[in-house]
């Protein structure tokens, strides 16, 4: 779920809930403590709930009832109004609901039912002055505010009498308390419940999945990436956790790369540190017999020069194929592409590889089935070093006496391929995938004959590519090996 769409239902959730909650609490209140208001105290028994918001009205429900019984004893019993024991019993029984009885005889107070706080007599209305309607009653505002019902009546001696109940508008029903209270702690709970809900909900959903990338975060920083950040979601931190787990895989093919190559590294300088002994050993070796005077004829200096020489040159080439590597590793290398004839290229580029193969004693057959106007785009340099580093792994690994290489140029539709098949020892199947990978050297003996750098054909794979070509090769043991590899031919664009 996206984090907009969270908020939005996390807005809605604030509204709705407590509303809809306190509704239904509102509404079990309504049905349960109002109803018993109702009977406790009679205040009706309709739906009309408009007196619980006016304090005056609900009072004047409150002692309705025993106003009623009041008034119908003093048409019954005048007399029964002078007797203080029973004016005490009907004052206790008012005072079960906040009321008390106040007794009027002629102009005198007979009878005051609350002590602590009277009203001042002339504060009360005279005989047939107030309201005697016992469902309504007068409103005295003031320091003590209260509302007085009055019920006028007249003695068995023809003295005016009058009787009040007063109710105090500051004492309140308990059971209003406790609803009120109610409602209070009610509302209360469903905003606790509301907010508990929303934050196991935002928790789960936000702070969860931050906690994992807190702890992956502290992974990476003590240099652990073995380990997977899982996306839950599809929000925004489910995409995050989704970058986050690509960058650890980035930071780990990197790191895995670079120990790589640090290991590669390794073996190229232990490869070149190995194959430079042997020539600068035979170098030194042949320098101390010509000073030594052990060569004292021209054969022999000529021999000893002649090696020296040779030494050198394999030394030039393993250096130079050190720099070239370099180059390739850093995709460097230097091109210059141009338009090249393929029966000339080819036919100067034989007649040079010959002459070094004649002096080995090593045949060489050259066929070339293309048309002589065929044309590729190349770097003729770089192309040569191909030839040159193909043939010359060739002739490190031939094991027959008589040893031949055969070179064939074909055309191929769009390519031409250049086919270079020696009889040599053979690759073996299980080592012919790995052969263009950089330092694998089938031979793990490294002795002097077949020693080299082991990245000769990495350099040539690399230069073919990028040449926009394609370099393999097919092999059996104590047969022969042939390799392959295309180069796309040079097309006019036709001008529209």
């Amino acid at each position: 779920m996206k984090l907009k769409t969270r908020l939005i239902i996390s807005f809605c959730i604030i509204i709705f809930v407590p509303v809809c909650l306190t509704g239904v609490a509102l509404f079990g209140f309504r049905n349960v403590q109002l109803r018993e208001i109702e009977q406790t105290y009679g205040v009706g028994d309709n739906s009309d709930y408009t007196y619980l918001t006016n304090s005056v009205q609900l009072l004047s429900r409150y002692t309705k009832d025993m106003c009623k019984t009041i008034s119908e004893k003093a048409k019954a019993a005048p007399d029964n109004f002078e007797d203080v024991t029973y004016l005490n019993e009907l004052n206790n029984q008012l005072k079960e609901k906040y009321s008390y009885l106040i007794v009027r005889k002629g102009s005198n107070i007979i009878f005051e039912g609350n002590g602590e706080d009277p009203i001042p007599e002339n504060r009360l209305p005279g005989y047939g002055d107030g309201n005697t309607n016992v469902e309504s009653g007068c409103f005295l505002d003031g320091e003590s505010q209260a509302l007085v019902k009055q019920i006028d009546f007249q003695y068995s001696d023809q003295d005016k009498g009058t009787i009040f109940v007063v109710t105090a508008t500051h004492s309140l029903i308990p059971e209003m308390k406790e609803l009120v209270i109610d409602i209070i702690i009610s509302v209360i709970l469903i905003l606790i419940f509301t907010a508990a809900m929303l934050t196991i909900w935002i928790y789960r959903g936000i702070i969860g999945p931050i906690k994992k990338l807190e702890v992956a975060t502290q992974n990476i920083k003590e240099g652990n990436l073995d380990f997977v950040v899982e996306a839950e979601n599809e929000d925004e931190i489910g995409e995050l956790c989704h970058n986050f787990e690509q960058m650890r895989q980035r930071l780990k093919e990197s790191t895995e790369e670079k120990i790589a190559n640090e290991k590669e590294n390794r073996v190229l300088i232990s490869n070149i540190a190995h194959d430079l002994k042997t020539p600068i050993t035979a170098v030194k070796g042949y320098s101390e017999g010509l000073i030594d005077g052990v060569a004292d004829t021209p054969e022999k200096r000529d021999k000893y020069i002649r090696t020296i020489y040779n030494k050198a040159n394999e030394m030039d080439t393993l250096l130079n194929e050190l720099t070239l590597y370099s180059k390739i590793d850093t995709n460097r290398i230097p091109y210059n592409f141009n338009k090249i004839n393929v029966a000339e290229y080819f036919d100067d580029c034989i007649e040079e590889v010959g002459l070094d193969l004649e002096s080995k004693n090593i045949g060489l057959s050259y066929f070339n089935y293309a048309e002589d106007d065929v044309m590729i785009i190349a770097d003729p340099e770089q192309l040569k070093r191909v030839i040159h580093n193909i043939i010359g792994n060739s002739i490190k690994y031939l094991d027959k006496p008589k040893g031949f290489i055969n070179i064939r140029v074909k055309d191929v539709g769009d390519f031409i391929q250049v086919e270079i098949e020696d009889n040599g020892k053979g690759i073996a199947a299980k080592d012919l995938p790995y052969i263009f990978d950089r330092f694998y050297r089938a031979d793990a003996s490294r002795n002097s004959a077949t020693g080299g750098s082991g990245i000769g054909l990495s350099i040539v794979k690399k230069i073919i590519e990028d040449h926009g070509g394609k370099i393999w090769a097919t092999s059996k043991e104590s047969t022969g090996t042939i390799m392959y590899f295309v180069i796309r031919k040079y097309q006019e664009v036709p001008n529209e």
